[in-house]
């Protein structure tokens, strides 16, 4: 390559990566592989060390981790929290085993760790209680998460025992439970929410809610796995993990003393097989010299520690036929296509389908009708086809191309503007999707009709006793036409009955959530439950008065918008309304505190350090003041936090109305 070629080359790597990067650590949705990236990453660290005249200041290579998000309070890290060298290959370690004995000798001792695959998370102790819980961020500083990690079980908010110093710091590793992943994925998938590729994305989306109380209801759990101290407490790293497990902290039991680095290999080779096997992520092994003075004496190197490294497990990738593609059209009528594979073992399971998204997927791998494809199981959870080997293909195979018809009912598909799935617009007539509407509204986060599942549903769609969600409630009469199907006694058939009867008392958020509008999932059908309190005022809002529901933007106030225009959705609603079900949010009660703010209006936008929107509109009502669901010139005070929306500042502006912080509105009564 001439010089100008070599320097276009570092300038693309720096830009690449670091949009890999932002990708990672800021938005929590990785595009590329570890293997990938980390290969991308010393080509350029090579290019860069024979050409140091063309490094970039901004390059990965001077960098330790992502960008900050500005959602959280900034921290400085008293002790950074260095990056680690790593590897894919044994020659690797064994070559690092090499460099740390001549620096230190033989006379040394490794821990093993599993690398867990989380989120990075540091804790600061003071006397013994939890103050502070702060994200890798930049390697340098992070976000602030304290709130959320004290909702995690499993991480100590007063420490037990004694002998641990005044003020400490432990990192660990924030991740989610396979199980408790797919199961909380499945609900975002039905509730027609973005489903997040991996536990790791799952858990670090979580981590960085602003609403803590959020956080609690989703299971996180924490390994830690470093202890810092201003005055060294212990000799070694393997007598610090002991200490810190006797005080509370959750130390993974797999962790293991090696005496030297063929114990290490080991130690590699036995959880490459059974990291399978754990409920939890890990994408390698972590090797740490056990001797504190040991490590001081091997020193650090600008971005990682000399006395550690880890060794990362290549994704499980295989070779299979791709037999056929076929499409499933959801209760929102999102069309999905999957892939159907000639069934192939794949880290310990039998693959027989993997995930394609959406049409974009299938142009970019460029799929061919019994195409031979590479399948990855990493940290993904559904296998994926991650490439295409065109050398197999066969002559004469046709493209695969996205249908532009509906595959269950015709309907000609539509993609709505920076959308990247394709939907069946014909909600009342797509069999799948009526069938699926009816399979959301009776489930357990929905209206919990006991006695009713979801092939039961399917069977009365079938069989015609059943068209559309009103049709549940006009059942009792049909005992008749009940009692001829199989396996459906008298005994079910009541029971059923009094669960579709049950169900007339669930609240108006229920009912909200169980009519399965698109973007609507449980927590968004509560908050507009709340902030409109019925039904009929929901569906005469404006778009701009839906917009200024806490956590309700430009996508769901559109969805929303354009549910309300159908004319069956209407008479499905009166409908329900007819048979008794609550579009009505019970009455609270306010206690007034004072009548401070008496007479005066406010509206709350943006996002508050101390206290969530739901918080202030509880402090303004329990002093007399009144929340408006819309700015106009009745409006007394705009409560603005970070991140409000840019037309309400417009409005409130033009309309001279003040602007004040939450703490000028406790100042009001005081």
């Amino acid at each position: 390559m001439s010089l100008f070629q070599i320097k276009e080359r570092i300038d693309t790597l720096v830009k690449e990566l670091n949009g890999h990067n932002y990708n990672y650590y800021v938005l929590a949705q990785p595009t590329i592989s570890d293997f990938e990236f980390d290969k991308k990453l010393a080509e350029l660290a090579e290019l860069e060390k024979q050409y140091p005249e063309y490094q970039d200041p901004d390059s990965p290579t001077q960098k330790i981790g992502g960008d900050i998000t500005k959602e959280f309070k900034t921290v400085r890290h008293k002790w950074p929290m260095l990056s680690l060298g790593n590897t894919y290959n044994e020659q690797d370690l064994r070559e690092f085993d090499e460099r740390v004995r001549k620096a230190i000798g033989d006379r040394f001792e490794y821990v093993c760790e599993l690398k867990f695959d989380g989120l990075s998370l540091s804790l600061t102790y003071e006397n013994g209680k939890l103050t502070r819980a702060v994200t890798r961020g930049d390697g340098t500083q992070g976000d602030d998460v304290t709130a959320n990690a004290r909702t995690i079980q499993t991480i100590p908010k007063i420490i037990r025992g004694n002998g641990y110093p005044e003020m400490f710091e432990i990192r660990g590793e924030v991740f989610m439970h396979k199980p408790a992943f797919d199961r909380l994925n499945s609900e975002r998938i039905e509730n027609n929410e973005v489903p997040y590729a991996n536990p790791r994305n799952f858990a670090s989306g979580t981590l960085k809610m602003q609403d803590s109380s959020e956080v609690a209801k989703r299971p996180l759990d924490c390994f830690l796995y470093f202890l810092y101290t201003d005055k060294r407490l212990y000799n070694t790293h393997w007598e610090s993990l002991l200490a810190v497990k006797n005080w509370g902290f959750h130390i993974c039991e797999h962790t293991k003393l090696c005496t030297d680095i063929s114990e290490v290999l080991d130690f590699v080779h036995l959880w490459e097989e059974k990291r399978f096997d754990l409920s939890y992520d890990i994408d390698g092994i972590v090797i740490k010299v056990n001797n504190f003075s040991q490590q001081q004496e091997l020193g650090f190197t600008a971005k990682s520690p000399r006395w550690a490294i880890s060794y990362k497990y290549k994704a499980q990738e295989v070779e299979t036929v791709l037999e056929k593609v076929t499409y499933q059209v959801g209760r929102t009528g999102a069309v999905t296509p999957v892939a159907n594979l000639k069934p192939v073992l794949l880290a310990g399971t039998t693959v027989k389908r993997a995930t394609l998204h959406n049409a974009n997927e299938i142009s970019r791998l460029g799929l061919h009708e019994g195409d031979t494809v590479l399948v990855e199981k990493g940290g993904e959870i559904i296998p994926k086809i991650i490439a295409v080997n065109t050398i197999k293909r066969r002559a004469g195979a046709a493209a695969i191309s996205y249908p532009e018809v509906c595959p269950e009912c015709g309907s000609n598909l539509v993609r709505k503007e920076g959308e990247a799935v394709h939907y069946c617009p014909n909600d009342e007539a797509c069999p799948p999707q009526i069938v699926g509407k009816m399979q959301h509204f009776i489930s357990r986060k929905a209206m919990n009709i006991e006695g009713l599942g979801q092939e039961t549903i399917d069977t009365f769609y079938k069989k015609g006793l059943i068209e559309h969600i009103s049709d549940l409630y006009t059942l009792h009469e049909k005992e008749d036409q009940l009692k001829q199907l199989d396996r459906f006694g008298e005994k079910s058939i009541s029971n059923m009955l009094e669960g579709i009867e049950r169900s007339k008392q669930m609240p108006f958020e229920k009912v909200l959530f169980g009519l399965g509008i698109r973007y609507v999932g449980e927590t968004v059908a509560k908050k507009l439950a709340g902030h409109f309190r019925n039904i009929d005022s929901l569906m005469s809002a404006s778009l701009e008065e839906l917009r200024s529901a806490e956590e309700i933007g430009e996508r769901i106030a559109e969805s929303l918008v354009e549910y309300f225009q159908g004319p069956r959705h209407i008479q499905q609603i009166n409908e329900l309304k007819r048979h008794g079900l609550q579009f009505e949010s019970a009455e609270q009660t306010v206690e007034l505190q004072s009548t401070k703010l008496d007479g005066l209006s406010f509206i709350i936008s943006g996002v508050f350090e101390n206290y969530s929107r739901d918080e202030l509109k509880d402090i303004i009502e329990a002093n007399g003041g009144k929340i408006l669901s819309s700015i106009s010139a009745k409006l007394n005070y705009l409560v603005a936090g970070d991140n409000m929306g840019p037309s309400k500042l417009e409005k409130a502006t033009k309309l001279k109305i003040p602007l004040i912080s939450d703490i000028e509105l406790l100042e009001m009564l005081k």
